[in-house]
């Protein structure tokens, strides 16, 4: 059948595909050597086709700067268009090819979110999607979906992005936990001033904007002139364990402690508590196709029950 008068075919809309694929791979990598290296040719040609794109278009992709580069306005407008459409040709390939039993999913999240929510519910993962195989991908930072092989990501924050779709998981807010054995051995408790006093362990704040001690009495409204930290901890996960054997008060970020406040192995302390501006969000990389199985993950990651 002959196209209709006067309607373009795609080979003069899109005069290169070659380009496309190596402009993708510049673009998410941020880097002509490391697109070189992905694809498999010179740098030299890489750019080139680069290059015959811009040419072409008569726009600039790239801000070329001194050790770096940066897409500008436009090449951030096609790379999310080109993204999204390879992805989906690339899901298709895949599908028609092999015909997998398994799906892997790529799943980012921080180590405290990971030990505290992730590994806890897998079981239930596993009833609800038996053929789902996930990968977990644990981070110190909060992931760069354009630099890794990532299906969806964990984040906390505001939920705007520029780097993929968010969706709202649950909110947050922060109150004092401790082991039920130290308050067995010290009391409870009873003040902001008796918290401040007592021996607290603290952790590193994360990229992610989650607080320390001093931060959080500001937000509940004291400011004492001194505390009395018996733990710092780099890690999150860290100050949590040393609460669970009784070394002194840590800062409960409710969603992480949650299952430990259930089991009886922390209790909350009702002194004060936080209630974070900012939630949880599952983050889909722009590009990606959102699939039932993404879906069905996200609505699992949404869960607070535990299965025993």
């Amino acid at each position: 059948m002959k196209p209709a008068t006067g309607t373009k075919g795609y080979r003069r809309l899109i005069p290169s595909m070659t380009a496309l694929v190596e402009f993708e791979s510049v673009a998410r990598l941020s880097s002509f050597t490391l697109a070189a290296n992905e694809l498999g040719v010179t740098q030299a040609a890489v750019s080139r086709q680069v290059k015959f794109l811009e040419e072409t278009l008569g726009i600039r992709l790239f801000h070329r700067l001194h050790r770096s580069i940066e897409l500008t306005e436009e090449g951030e407008a096609l790379y999310l268009v080109v993204a999204e459409s390879m992805q989906k040709i690339a899901g298709v390939f895949d599908r028609l090819g092999s015909g997998p039993v398994q799906q892997e999913l790529v799943l980012a999240a921080t180590s405290a979110f990971s030990h505290f929510r992730l590994l806890p519910r897998l079981a239930s993962l596993k009833k609800a999607q038996p053929n789902l195989q996930l990968r977990l991908s644990t981070q110190m930072f909060t992931a760069d979906l354009r630099h890794k092989e990532i299906d969806v990501a964990v984040r906390y924050g505001n939920g705007r992005w520029g780097d993929g779709t968010a969706t709202l998981l649950f909110d947050e807010e922060v109150f004092p936990v401790c082991s039920p054995k130290w308050t067995e051995s010290h009391g409870t408790p009873e003040t902001l001033q008796d918290v401040a006093h007592a021996p607290l362990i603290d952790s590193d704040p994360t990229s992610e904007g989650w607080m320390g001690w001093d931060a959080w009495f500001q937000a509940v409204g004291l400011r004492p002139l001194q505390l009395n930290f018996a733990l710092r901890c780099s890690l999150y996960t860290d100050a949590v364990q040393a609460a669970r054997y009784g070394q002194g008060i840590a800062l409960g970020w409710g969603r992480m402690v949650h299952d430990l406040i259930e089991a009886g192995e922390l209790v909350r302390l009702p002194v004060a508590s936080f209630k974070a501006s900012d939630s949880y969000y599952a983050v889909v990389p722009h590009g990606r196709t959102i699939t039932p199985a993404i879906d069905g993950l996200i609505d699992w990651l949404r869960q607070d029950s535990i299965e025993r």
